[in-house]
């Protein structure tokens, strides 16, 4: 299962539902670095730094940050979706077909 770095806006809800599916999600507040105005680039450092995958749901700044810097731990940026649970599903059904998230931007989008 995958190492997940939840960034602090992503739902609570939905990183409870990836840790009953098996995957190690770290969140921002569980890190010590919440409410700090932590940069996009810092998180996806720290993510990088823990061996961890950034999941966000502020797509537009980490698919830049994908770009400007590709060698990452992964980056899943999704669509808000209210149905915590589906989403989470269909997260772990995307990561779970990847061998290794490393330097992937995975998309994970609310069905239309």
């Amino acid at each position: 299962m995958a190492l997940i770095y939840s960034n602090e806006n992503f739902p609570r809800p939905v990183v409870e539902a990836l840790r009953r599916l098996g995957h190690d999600v770290l969140t921002v507040v569980e890190a010590g670095k919440a409410e700090q105005a932590i940069s996009d680039l810092e998180v996806l450092s720290f993510a990088t730094g823990t061996g961890r995958a950034v999941l966000t749901l502020n797509r537009k700044h980490f698919i830049r940050l994908h770009i400007e810097q590709p060698a990452h731990g992964g980056i899943i940026v999704c669509t808000y979706d209210p149905d915590f649970v589906a989403q989470a599903m269909r997260i772990h059904e995307v990561i779970s077909s990847y061998e290794q998230l490393n330097g992937q931007l995975i998309r994970v989008n609310r069905p239309t």
